[in-house]
This record gives C-alpha cells, sequence and structure tokens, in this order.
C-alpha cells in the first residue's frame, strides 16, 4: 500500500509509524485510520518487526478529527448507504489485537480520536506541556476508538468518567497523574525515550513471550483468577517446549544479546480454551 498520510520506517526491529500530516497537525481523515491498520498487519505479520512505535510529525501528534468537513465532520455524506459497516473502531485492527508491542510515543498535542487512538497501544509517554482530551461530546458526539473500553482499564472509572463525559482538555502532568500514560516528559524526549524502550524490547525479549503476555494482559479483567492461572500454566507448557525458554538464562549466564530462536509468525499457540 502506497502511504500518503503516514509514514513508516523500520529500524533495527522497531517499526515507527508517524502520524504525517504537519500542515493539519496530523488531524486524522478516513484515509489515515485506513494506512494505520494496513501499518498494523505488516507489523503483526512480519517476524523482524519485534516492537512498534507511534508517534505524529511535529508540533503535535494528532489534533483530532479533520473537520475540514465542518456539520458533515461526523454525519458521512448523508447516504444511508454510506454507513452500511460503519465502525467507531477508527482502525483495524486496533494496537492492543496486534501480537507486537505498541509504544505510543504522544510528543505534542493529542485531543479525540489523537487520544484514544494512543489509548489502544500498549505504553504511552507523553508531553508534559501538550494538550489532550477526549472531546466529542463537546462536538455533539462521543469518544471513539474503543475508549469507553480502553480507558476505564487504564485510568479506572472515575478518570474515565471525568474525561469522557466532560470532554475537557489537560496537560501531560495532569494524564500522568490519571494514569493514561507511564512517563511524562519534555516534548523533545518523548520519542527518543520511545525508541529507547522499543530496542531494549527488540533485543532483550523473547518475541513469543511478549507476544502472549500482551494478549493475557489486555483479556486478563475479563478473565477469573483461576481462569488467568490455566492460561499462564499452558502457555509456560507451551514454552517449556522451545529453545528461547532455554536461550534466555544461559545468556544472561554469559552476559550476551540473546539469540532468539522462536517466531510469533510460526510458534504463537492457538489460545488455549480455560
Amino acid at each position: 500500500m502506497e502511504y500518503q498520510d503516514i509514514r513508516f520506517d523500520l529500524d533495527g526491529g522497531v517499526a515507527v509509524i508517524t502520524l504525517d500530516r504537519p500542515s493539519a497537525r496530523n488531524a486524522f481523515t478516513g484515509r489515515m485510520g485506513i494506512e494505520i491498520g494496513h501499518a498494523y498487519r505488516q507489523c503483526d505479520a512480519k517476524d523482524e518487526v519485534r516492537a512498534v512505535v507511534l508517534t505524529g510529525t511535529p508540533p503535535a501528534f494528532c489534533a483530532g478529527a479533520d473537520l475540514s468537513r465542518g456539520a458533515k465532520t461526523f454525519t458521512g455524506t448523508g447516504e444511508a448507504a454510506s454507513r452500511e459497516g460503519f465502525t467507531a473502531a477508527g482502525v483495524d485492527p486496533p494496537a492492543f489485537a496486534i501480537r507486537k508491542p505498541v509504544i505510543a510515543a504522544i510528543n505534542g498535542h493529542a485531543i479525540g480520536i489523537g487520544l484514544t487512538l494512543a489509548l489502544q497501544c500498549d505504553i504511552r509517554i507523553i508531553a508534559d506541556d501538550a494538550k489532550y482530551g477526549i472531546v466529542q461530546v463537546r462536538r455533539g458526539m462521543l469518544g471513539d476508538a474503543y475508549s469507553h473500553w480502553t480507558l476505564p482499564r487504564i485510568a479506572g472509572i472515575a478518570n474515565a468518567a471525568d474525561i469522557l463525559l466532560t470532554g475537557r482538555m489537560f496537560d501531560g502532568r495532569e494524564a500522568h497523574a490519571m494514569r493514561l500514560a507511564s512517563r511524562c516528559l519534555p516534548a523533545n524526549q518523548v520519542l527518543p525515550t520511545a525508541m529507547e524502550i522499543a530496542h531494549d524490547i527488540a533485543t532483550n525479549a523473547a518475541p513469543v513471550s511478549v507476544a502472549m503476555s500482551k494478549r493475557l494482559l489486555w483479556e486478563s479483567l475479563e478473565r477469573t483468577p483461576e481462569e488467568v492461572e490455566r492460561l499462564e500454566s499452558a502457555l509456560h507448557l507451551h514454552l517449556m517446549d522451545g529453545p528461547d525458554v532455554r536461550e534466555g538464562p544461559v545468556a544472561f549466564i554469559e552476559k550476551r544479546t540473546p539469540d532468539w530462536r522462536q517466531r510469533v509468525s510460526t510458534d504463537f499457540p492457538d489460545w488455549p480454551e480455560v
């Protein structure tokens, strides 16, 4: 696919997806959503991709939906046929559904769908002086991109209600205090920090182990403790049959970089039934 609204780069096992409409502060378009989904599928399928960073061309991460259509921004063409198969997901697949860790390097303002897309990621690094908000209720709409599912899991129901029901804006320090992100940094440090984390994962974490742990994390809140224990046990048994569970301890003892042999494309298990 030829990308127009994003850039895609691969650097040492780390895929970097950059929202790239700087003249519009990377405002989200339907095409951008299609392109991000395509890039995510490529990242999921390619074993050379060990981690993914989602960021934006400065000066913003994503200013939200492109409002250039004015009153028609959220209404489609007005034709019933244009609404067939409509989804508010924004991106297909969402970041949490792919088997590689996705780090959001939120290096500037993230408004509306700009923030809800970042909430789909596994780790978020935010700029301290940028503005954030899920403002859709102030535009006659409501939060999208699974935000009513991701946000309560990330920040708790009280913070989710504060953010989604008021549509208010807040800065990076408050976002960090509400647990929306794991780190809050000056804007020029956000992407380098995200890349450092991604390269560390790409080098030192076993890719199949990471993929299984990510899936279990995202579904754990729907599971009982007993179900999680059974899943963890089944997944441990799966890894016991592979070479990486032996390579990890040996590489640690020998003080060298591990040579991971298992690949997500071939060694990710059929998910156990519990």
